[in-house]
């Protein structure tokens, strides 16, 4: 079973944190990812889960859209930045299909932990904005394939 971590693309700044849309630039990131993982194959998934947060939730939509993915999107209120990343790993337990997972730093980072160390700190990963971590599981381990980043593919 593969869990594909990806952290939101550039978003506005804004006084609702929540409510802060893409910008440009994020949708510039988004273009070149989802450019990426076409012609590497695409992202096999069977969901797509997302946080209740605008730009998780726009990242988690054109990602969808531009890959030509008809899965459902799932809003995650377990992904909120604060939330203990324990509760998504939780849900990934007994998961027998792939799942891209749309969320926030440092949030990702200690779930990306959690499941491959068994500890959520010290986090040993870094998602850069729009950046993509895939990890796989045999049995009950955790392994990463690969991981990219917008900056990696020129945006």
């Amino acid at each position: 079973m593969q869990v594909f971590l990806i952290r939101h693309a550039h978003a506005l700044k804004g006084d609702d944190d929540a409510a802060r849309p893409l910008s440009e630039r994020g949708e510039a990131q988004i273009r070149a990812v989802a450019k990426f993982l076409k012609n590497a194959g695409g992202l096999e998934v069977g969901e797509i889960w997302h946080s209740g947060l605008v730009r998780s939730r726009d990242t988690a939509v054109a990602l969808a859209k531009q890959l030509g993915l008809r899965v459902p999107l799932a809003e995650m209120k377990e992904l909120a930045p604060g939330h203990d990343p324990a509760l998504i790993a939780a849900r990934l337990v007994d998961r027998k299909v792939a799942v891209a997972i749309v969320g926030h730093e440092p949030h990702l980072s200690a779930l990306a932990s959690l499941l491959v160390a068994g500890a959520a700190e010290p986090p040993l990963f870094v998602l850069r904005k729009c950046a993509v971590l895939a990890l796989d599981r045999e049995h009950e381990h955790w392994a990463v394939l690969w991981q990219i980043t917008p900056e990696l593919l020129g945006a």
